[in-house]
């Protein structure tokens, strides 16, 4: 997890130095599914492929897998060898939300996936604009690789874990989402009973970039059999990615989150803070 984070100045130098990276555009709109791709082919950064939250980074939504599942092991297996990734490059990811909507994603599945070197873009697609850097429309071509991933569902929670009650649930939606006071999406509003509110947005700056260790430590609540949730799974993995930022024990994901939760009505819901 060594430079886990980086920033624009060292990707340019890693890509003008022609060091060894693929670099991922997950750039999404969760309400517009096109969206993201359509950003990335107006402008990336050079060489950038775009990693599209419907179609590569989720599998088709489902009642007991959520909004955003996670695609089968062979399917992200086969994805990750298309855009050229092997074990021994590295692989940058980027999005233009601070990381809290599909770059930390995209992080977490390389993880889960077990790659050595991942790394999230601090500041996303503004810092790397804001550097004046490099950057084209062109669509990469990327050579396929034969890399077989060697997956770790234990960084996973099922429903059946998360209903057991012996884990600290950290949800990282909105505090209105929370609360109940607000749901736009899902069939019920409120959270799982017992979870604590720490929403994805509270851990990265205005500049969208990560807080200080010092700060993330103080958010952070500490232990060793944590869950990380959201909507659908994705902002979950900005509390993932900020534990590993500080070396910590990295939370479990639980992919179906709140949309799969709320999706059976016998289970508990809670509201309030």
């Amino acid at each position: 997890m060594n430079d886990l984070l980086i920033d624009a100045e060292t990707l340019a130098s890693w890509l003008a130095k022609g060091r060894d990276v693929v670099v991922l555009d997950a750039r999404a709109r969760l309400q517009d599914a096109e969206a993201g791709r359509a950003l990335w082919q107006e402008s990336h950064v050079p060489g950038a492929v775009h990693a599209d939250m419907d179609r590569a980074l989720s599998a088709p939504p489902s009642a007991e897998g959520g909004r955003h599942p996670l695609p089968s092991h062979e399917q992200f297996a086969a994805q990750l060898r298309a855009w050229g990734i092997t074990s021994q490059c590295d692989v940058v990811v980027y999005d233009d939300m601070g990381g809290a909507l599909a770059a930390a994603r995209a992080w977490w599945m390389l993880v889960w996936a077990g790659h050595p070197s991942v790394h999230v873009l601090d500041g996303g697609w503004q810092a790397w604009r804001h550097g004046d850097h490099p950057i084209e429309s062109v669509a990469p071509e990327p050579s396929p690789s034969d890399w077989q991933p060697t997956f770790d569902d234990d960084l996973i929670a099922t429903t059946e874990d998360v209903a057991r009650g012996d884990a600290v649930l950290l949800d990282a939606r909105p505090g209105e989402r929370f609360r109940g006071e607000k749901e736009p999406i899902d069939p019920a509003a409120g959270h799982i009973p017992g979870a604590r509110s720490l929403p994805a947005g509270s851990l990265v700056d205005q500049q969208a970039r990560f807080l200080s260790p010092d700060e993330l430590a103080q958010a952070l609540p500490q232990g060793d059999n944590t869950i990380s949730y959201c909507g659908s799974g994705i902002s979950a993995c900005q509390i993932i990615l900020a534990c590993a930022v500080l070396g910590r024990p990295l939370p479990r994901l639980y992919p179906g989150s709140w949309s799969a939760w709320s999706s059976d009505p016998s289970r508990p819901v809670a509201t309030g803070a």
